[in-house]
């Protein structure tokens, strides 16, 4: 049976609902997707996937990830949205921007918790190459660089 869950956009605050079975336990909804992830559309079979990818302000009517054979609103089966925006904004602190245009129109990525072998699998950071500048000094300045202080005291004469 699947169940309306509520989350919100982390770059306006636009609240949503999705539907999804209540199986699935959430990770996180973030910006930007995790590395390792593999993110399904709304629309499609996202309980097999890690996630799903999702636009904010984007209604995405029943496809295949919203039948779940049962529904709890009244209406048939597989014909509800799976995602729907509500028009509320969630007032949290870890919102990018919450005086943005809302619905922001961005994408996001909810994440689900991933299992291997029975243990929690954690994202892994997102790799950054830094490049060493190859121009500049090679060294410290040596002699050729500031004096120290001089004063009254004869210091540094």
């Amino acid at each position: 049976m699947s169940y309306p869950v509520r989350y919100y956009c982390p770059h306006c605050g636009a609240v949503f609902e999705l539907e999804r079975e209540g199986y699935l336990s959430d990770k996180s909804v973030t910006p930007y997707p995790l590395v390792g992830w593999e993110y399904a559309a709304p629309d499609e079979d996202f309980e097999s996937a890690d996630g799903v990818r999702l636009v904010c302000g984007e209604d995405v009517a029943g496809g295949e990830g919203s039948d779940g054979g049962e529904r709890n609103d009244g209406g048939e089966e597989g014909t509800g949205d799976v995602v729907r925006w509500t028009g509320e904004r969630s007032s949290a602190d870890d919102v990018e921007d919450p005086t943005r245009e809302s619905p922001c129109g961005e994408t996001l990525f909810l994440s689900f918790v991933r299992f291997v072998d029975g243990e929690e699998v954690e994202p892994e950071p997102e790799r950054a190459h830094t490049t060493i500048a190859t121009d500049g000094p090679g060294g410290p300045r040596g002699t050729a660089g500031p004096r120290g202080p001089s004063g009254p005291s004869g210091f540094g004469q």
